[in-house]
């Protein structure tokens, strides 16, 4: 699982390879192509027996049973990678490659035998960001603020209310056009999606999946420059030949979701827009997957909007972290201040709500439980949206909405009271609101 401390770029030690195939399994130890502790002439040979080690454990494994003398249980070959990996050079003296300039998303409500509009849900709300080439910017926020509309809209899945979407290095606007406009842009903007299941057609193969994308986007043409694309992804994303003409049901969570990666690198984009990517893996192929994107990042020069919950997942793979509530920009800055030196109320008790892997990290009960849930995108509060469950909310707070700005140099916040976090009484600050 990734730390959220000063080792956040350093390499996770993830399982490598994946769970073999039940219609191919290998001669001997199912488990030898994967294991630190692999016995040639022993683990490849032979299939070990389930040894009793107590009473109450048993393990087949060839390490604990007649040979474990041939087989180093506790001289593990593995090397985790502890240094920090020195990511690609961000040049923000350059103009952004997106570029989002106040862009909201409503949808209307209707009702009644006419379904006139009887209200509107207001999912983004003037909404501003730069992202530029070559970096990782995480987006945070609970469930219902608007995460993932920012990223469906920013694609074209959505068409914005208002504002402006600009893309580089032409600058071209991506808001107010048809499909077929935004058809040269798709293979330049892709996107992983949060469910792999509803996201592959179950009736195409693998090849297919991977194919479609580059003669939709006419990337490529000849049919045998298609299939050395589609060789090339696979194996980028640790995939053999083997798997092109099976369908998605044939797969895991984890392989699939792999395949999602591959269709979206397929017409090697400028920008990947990744929708929760990771969430629904177990651990191991979290890792494996995350560090595919950053091995990918390095390779390519990729761009990437990683929108996710898991906040120990965006600090290890952002530069820089942008929270969101109830379809707003709240907090804006790099990671390492995110993390340790957030100014917004919201983002405190995101920090203070992190599983970090380590027993009893919460012992002391510091985390902060915001009370009630995200307002409801039809019925916005008067004033600051997060007030109703802010524990520093004053008078202002209640009457007056705070505009998003720059506190320090590249931190912004939208807050009334930037110091807030540095626990001023509440008492001060209604004194400060006058």
């Amino acid at each position: 699982m990734p730390h959220t401390d000063g080792k956040r770029r350093a390499r996770l030690n993830a399982i490598p390879g994946v769970v073999p195939s039940l219609q191919n399994r290998p001669k001997g130890c199912p488990f030898q192509k994967r294991c630190d502790h692999f016995v040639s002439g022993l683990c490849n040979e032979k299939l070990p027996e389930l040894t009793a080690v107590s009473d109450v454990q048993s393990v087949r494994c060839h390490g604990f049973g007649a040979q474990a003398d041939l087989v180093p249980l506790h001289a593990s070959t593995s090397q985790v990678d502890d240094c920090l990996h020195a990511p690609n050079p961000v040049d923000r003296t350059a103009a952004p490659i997106l570029e989002l300039q106040n862009v909201s998303k409503h949808f209307p409500i209707r009702s009644g035998f006419f379904n006139r509009q009887t209200g509107t849900v207001r999912s983004l709300n003037d909404v501003s960001l730069n992202i530029w080439r070559g970096e990782t910017l995480g987006l945070v926020g609970e469930s219902g603020c608007g995460k993932s509309t920012l990223g469906q809209t920013i694609i074209g899945l959505h068409k914005a209310t208002t504002g402006k979407v600009l893309f580089r290095p032409i600058r071209s606007q991506l808001t107010g056009k048809t499909d077929s406009q935004l058809r040269p842009y798709w293979a330049d903007i892709r996107m992983v999606f949060q469910d792999p299941n509803s996201s592959l057609n179950p009736r195409m193969a693998v090849y297919d999946i991977i194919a479609e994308v580059l003669r939709v986007g006419q990337d490529l043409k000849s049919r045998k420059d298609i299939e050395g694309r589609v060789l090339e992804v696979l194996d980028k994303i640790g995939f053999s030949k083997e798997f092109l003409k099976r369908y998605p049901h044939a797969f895991s969570g984890g392989q699939r979701q792999r395949i999602g990666i591959a269709r979206a690198l397929a017409p090697y984009p400028k920008v990947i827009i990744a929708d929760e990517a990771v969430s629904a893996l177990d651990v191991s192929v979290q890792a494996q997957i995350l560090n595919l994107l950053k091995d990918l990042q390095e390779e390519l020069n990729l761009t990437y909007l990683f929108i996710s919950h898991d906040l120990s997942v965006v600090a290890h793979i952002s530069d820089r972290v942008a929270v969101m509530y109830a379809g707003r920009i709240v907090e804006l800055a790099d990671t390492e201040t995110i993390f340790n030196a957030s100014r917004h109320p919201y983002t405190e008790a995101l920090m203070s709500a992190i599983l970090e892997p380590v027993p009893n990290a919460h012992a002391d009960d510091t985390r902060i439980r915001l009370e009630g849930n995200v307002p409801d995108p039809a019925n916005l509060p008067k004033g600051c949206p997060f007030a109703p469950r802010c524990r520093y909310a004053t008078s202002i707070c209640e009457s007056s909405d705070p505009s998003l700005g720059e506190i320090s140099t590249d931190h912004l916040l939208a807050c009334h009271h930037p110091d807030v976090v540095q626990n001023t009484p509440v008492d001060q600050l209604e004194a400060m609101a006058g």
